[in-house]
């Protein structure tokens, strides 16, 4: 009884040390290769095996590595060798079902799968363990110890077997990540530094920890130089309080946000080059930085350049000549005589209209670069609001004429009684004013089949005027509802039985107007039902000063 006592602690007492010493190498051992053989190695010997394999998967539970030992050595292998051992035999049937499994003699179990050295005359009957490497549900792998000897593994080896799988999955898994972690750094730093954009890692304050080649090649520092500078020191800012609230700007920014704004990377040589700067929080070597990406826009400042060389041409070399030609035309409808051929009149009054179109589209070209631009309102001053809508009825109605359409005014004083003549004025360039009416009356016309009825007005309210123009076309779809404002965009809507579809053009009327009505203070949307048309509302305050801008 006391022999029996001392062998069960002896064991006991192997088997603690074996998992401590397992527990304290694999403490020390991230990479996956090492972890596996070590142990392996240790649980070979341990139990006195003669070989064994620990065979690591992938999240697909494909095998990816393994550690193959035999007689104390650490043999190579193929991928098509763990395929087999996991497709074939003891390790198979615990890969598929996820159980451990002893086998005491591979003579009498048919789990074993006999291979030529299982033969009497060679190594003969052998006991085996192979039990599933498991972290949570998560199959990591399979480990196997094979012993000489029939009937030497008992359940207590079994048991021991099964804890230095799990002491297995917890050092695979760490090195798993720890290979993933180096991998992600290892693409982070490869993208880092063959970025076409100059990179720099800032901390809080701006100074820069680190910076790629590009950042290198384009301000002319060298690495060891840009870390004794702050990025501000490459694009100043206006002032060391902008600096301060930029700052606390991007670390009030959600993770993954990123703030942009234009500015002036300034080399050492002193050369600057325009930049759109990027910026957004990073963890860079465990520690919470700025990540800065300077994007080159020089080409697209030098396009923005020429844009204004077109627009300044247009100005000077279009507008004059357009003045003369719409002069003339006036010139010559006044001078026809009464009984003129009526042909001859309509043509004569296309004319007219066409350049008066062409001037108009000249003008909003000119005040959507002043107001982009950010210039105030050129000609302000107190204008009638029933004046204006008078004046746009009156141009408006040929071209409403022609389509033999309809065109209903609708005005409400808000008090039940004012009449549209008792409208306070509105402090606005007449001009533009005229325009963004005239650009929204056709357009609803453009929209409306023939025949049918426009309508148009306005609504006195506490501070403003509220104006509507409504058509009954085939209507706007919500999504694009925003877009139709921007500048250069063109949409064409589907046709909706006789109602005509949305003729193409160079998408500036409803830019300008958007534009022309907030420098004004007001506001300007569209609401619209797809077959049911479009009303466009918009806004002007009634205050007696121009409006800053």
């Amino acid at each position: 009884m006391d022999e029996n006592r001392g062998i069960f602690q002896d064991s006991t007492r192997a088997s603690l040390t074996l998992l401590y010493n397992i527990s304290r190498e694999l403490a020390s051992i991230t990479d996956l290769r090492t972890t596996l053989a070590r142990v392996l190695l240790l649980a070979v010997q341990t139990v006195g095996a003669e070989r064994g394999s620990l065979v690591v998967l992938d999240a697909l539970a494909q095998p990816v590595d393994a550690a193959l030992v035999y007689k104390g050595k650490v043999l190579p292998h193929t991928f098509e060798q763990l395929q087999d051992i996991l497709e074939k035999g003891l390790a198979g049937q615990v890969y598929r079902r996820r159980e451990a499994v002893l086998v005491r003699d591979t003579r009498h179990d048919s789990r074993w799968l006999l291979r030529p050295d299982d033969a009497e005359e060679q190594s003969g009957a052998k006991s085996a363990i192979c039990v599933p490497v498991l972290e949570k549900d998560l199959l990591l792998g399979v480990l196997t110890i094979v012993h000489p000897t029939p009937g030497i593994f008992t359940e207590e080896h079994l048991a021991l077997v099964q804890a230095v799988a799990d002491l297995a999955a917890i050092a695979v898994r760490n090195a798993q990540l720890y290979d993933s972690l180096n991998e992600a750094r290892r693409r982070y730093m490869e993208l880092f530094e063959d970025s076409v954009d100059p990179i720099f890692i800032t901390d809080w304050t701006g100074h820069i920890v680190e910076a790629n080649r590009q950042a290198e090649k384009v301000t002319g520092y060298s690495r060891a130089e840009l870390r004794l500078l702050r990025v501000y020191d490459l694009h100043p800012p206006a002032s060391e309080k902008s600096t301060a609230q930029y700052t606390e700007q991007v670390r009030k920014a959600r993770p993954g946000e990123v703030l942009s704004y234009e500015s002036r990377l300034v080399a050492k040589n002193g050369r600057m080059t325009d930049v759109q700067m990027h910026v957004r929080q990073v963890n860079f070597e465990a520690q919470h930085n700025l990540q800065w990406f300077a994007r080159d826009i020089s080409e697209r400042k030098h396009f923005e350049a020429l844009q204004e060389d077109l627009s300044s041409m247009i100005y000077h070399d279009l507008r004059s000549p357009l003045s003369n030609v719409f002069s003339s035309l006036e010139m010559l409808e006044n001078l026809l005589p009464k009984d003129a051929n009526p042909a001859l009149n309509q043509v004569v009054n296309i004319a007219l209209r066409s350049t008066e179109r062409v001037q108009r589209l000249i003008n909003s070209l000119l005040d959507i670069r002043r107001l982009e631009a950010g210039q105030p309102i050129a000609r302000p001053r107190q204008v009638e609001a029933s004046r204006l809508f008078d004046e746009v009825v009156a141009f408006i109605q040929p071209a409403l004429k022609n389509k033999e359409q309809h065109l209903v005014l609708e005005f409400d004083g808000g008090d039940g009684q004012t009449t549209f003549q008792d409208f306070p004025p509105v402090w606005v360039d007449g001009d533009m004013i005229r325009r963004v009416l005239v650009n929204l009356l056709e357009n609803a016309g453009k929209f409306t089949a023939e025949g049918g009825t426009l309508y148009a007005g306005a609504r006195l309210r506490k501070d403003d005027i509220l104006f509507w123009v409504r058509d009954t076309g085939a209507g706007i779809a919500p999504e694009i509802q925003e877009k139709i404002f921007d500048k250069f965009v063109s949409v064409q809507t589907g046709n909706t039985g006789h109602l005509p579809s949305m003729p193409k053009g160079l998408g500036l009327g409803l830019a300008f107007c958007r534009l022309a009505v907030q420098a004004h203070g007001g506001k300007i949307w569209v609401e619209s039902q797809l077959g049911a048309g479009s009303t466009f509302f918009f806004t002007l305050p009634t205050n007696s000063a121009p409006v800053e801008s």
